[in-house]
């Protein structure tokens, strides 16, 4: 069984930062795809962004792109969320979740992962 556990949530001002980190345990980290997931007020769960189990491959929704960075340590099993630039519209409750059929490419469908953290809250206001 995997578990994964949210970290560095909390409020921000617009254009401020934030690292998310995801620690993982019970399993063989190193072998995963690891993704995070979004899911804001009365709204679906969405893609933001994924790794591959080898941190080669790198993937992101294009509303976050060149605002976000995904980053894993797998020496360390944890894959983080660095957020620059945070804007209104990312307010939401992240998670982080596991593939642990993972390759060197990373899903962007929800369905695809096995295992999920129970998410730490962002909120960006002024």
């Amino acid at each position: 069984q995997v578990r994964l556990v949210e970290s560095g949530g909390g409020l921000v001002q617009p254009g401020g930062s934030l690292r998310l980190s995801c620690s993982a345990s019970g399993g063989t980290f190193s072998t995963y795809a690891m993704a995070w997931f979004r899911q804001a007020p009365g709204k679906e769960r969405e893609f933001v962004s994924a790794i591959s189990r080898s941190g080669v491959n790198e993937y992101y929704a294009d509303s976050v792109k060149d605002r976000f960075t995904i980053s894993r340590d797998n020496a360390e099993n944890t894959v983080y969320l660095q957020m620059d630039n945070l804007k209104a519209e990312d307010t939401a409750v992240y998670y982080c979740a596991a593939d642990v059929y993972g390759s060197d490419y990373a899903s962007a469908f929800l369905d695809a992962y096995d295992y999920w953290g129970q998410g730490t809250q962002v909120t960006v206001s002024s």
